[in-house]
């Protein structure tokens, strides 16, 4: 699907009181899901999948089932905001260090004055390591009673909070959308479109923080990349 194709599909899914939740996934969380069945099943499971990578992107096309491009947390943060606003939709922004998620609902109400931001909560990193700590965070999304919900927790602590929130909250929309929320509020700097484009987002994220990200992006994406580019290469050249 295309982003303006998701947000028809939610539109039109909203309108019939009809919820769901969509994954996003990139190199990292398809590494993940390839060797944990639960997180296989934690993505495939979702109402929506959309590709989050241009690697994803390349592969598709190696073995001739061409998706028809990237559709990120980062774009549809502000896409779905946007139907929010035209609709009168409340949403609620969950996730990111304190402040920020305050922070993004400003810059997305700014940007579509209409948006009613219906809550923001910012939970602390281990939240969920503990029953209560996960049901007051639970507690406070249910009582806020939005119809979109953008949870910016990282996979896979977002997606599980989010499907335990779709049993409470049948009619509601969920988006786990990473950093999409620090992206949204400005305080984490996207790169540019170009490097986006060409695929080489990762490298700008990298250098922006090598202390986070270099061992996942070096040790472990960059050869599950290549090993996945290869394997799909080869399944389009192998004689049928």
């Amino acid at each position: 699907m295309t982003e303006d194709e998701v947000v028809e599909w939610v539109a039109a899914e909203l309108e019939a009181g009809r919820g769901g939740r969509i994954v996003t996934p990139n190199v990292d969380i398809c590494r993940a899901a390839g060797t944990d069945p639960a997180l296989k099943e934690l993505v495939c499971s979702a109402e929506l999948v959309v590709t989050d990578g241009m690697p994803l992107v390349w592969a598709a096309r190696l073995l001739g089932t061409p998706v028809p491009g990237r559709v990120t947390g980062a774009d549809l943060i502000w896409s779905l905001s946007d139907l929010a606003a035209r609709r009168g939709w409340p949403v609620y922004l969950l996730g990111g260090p304190p402040g920020v998620a305050r922070r993004a609902a400003a810059e997305l109400t700014g940007r579509h004055p209409g948006l009613k931001v219906c809550g923001v909560h910012a939970p602390p990193y281990h939240f969920d390591a503990t029953p209560e700590g996960s049901d007051r965070v639970r507690r406070k999304v249910v009582a806020a009673r939005p119809r979109l919900v953008f949870v910016g927790l990282g996979f896979p602590r977002q997606d599980r909070l989010i499907a335990d929130l779709r049993a409470e909250l049948p009619g509601v929309w969920f988006l786990g959308c990473g950093a999409a929320i620090a992206f949204a509020a400005g305080t984490v700097a996207r790169a540019p479109e170009w490097m986006r484009r060409a695929g080489l987002e990762w490298a700008f994220r990298l250098v922006s923080e090598p202390g986070r990200l270099a061992r996942r992006y070096l040790v472990d994406d960059l050869p599950f990349a290549a090993r996945l580019l290869g394997g799909c290469l080869a399944a389009r050249l192998r004689p049928r």
